[in-house]
């Protein structure tokens, strides 16, 4: 599927869940801070989110804290190399294609929180 229709059916939150991947959710991310501001993209990717959640019958299934710190480390790699599209951006970071790479700011415990589903938590200090 090209960048405009994912783009569109994602913010539309018309993707199917059980077909979305991780990879999808980098995908989904870069492709919106491409044409929208943090703020307005982080709006936007927990808008989605949600409503793919919810049209799969698992609105438990969203997490608010994966949901920015993964947008905010696509939002840091954007900012820092200027890829033309997801492939080079993709291929010049492969450890976000890891949906396990936030182990490396935050404990299993931390992350898997109610708290942490629910709003947006801090990494754990001195990790």
């Amino acid at each position: 599927m090209g960048v405009e229709p994912f783009l569109r059916a994602f913010l539309n939150g018309e993707l199917d869940a059980a077909s979305f991947r991780h990879a999808d959710h980098v995908r989904a991310g870069f492709e919106i801070l491409r044409h929208h501001e943090f703020p307005d993209a982080a709006a936007a990717f927990a808008r989605s989110l949600k409503q793919i959640a919810m049209r799969a019958g698992a609105p438990g299934k969203y997490h608010e804290t994966l949901t920015l710190a993964f947008l905010s480390l696509i939002a840091e790699r954007q900012a820092l190399g200027g890829y033309a599209d997801f492939e080079a951006f993709a291929a010049a970071s492969p450890d976000l294609m890891d949906a396990s790479v936030l182990k490396r700011w935050y404990a299993p415990e931390r992350l898997m929180s109610d708290i942490a589903r629910k709003t947006f938590v801090l990494p754990d200090a001195g990790r």
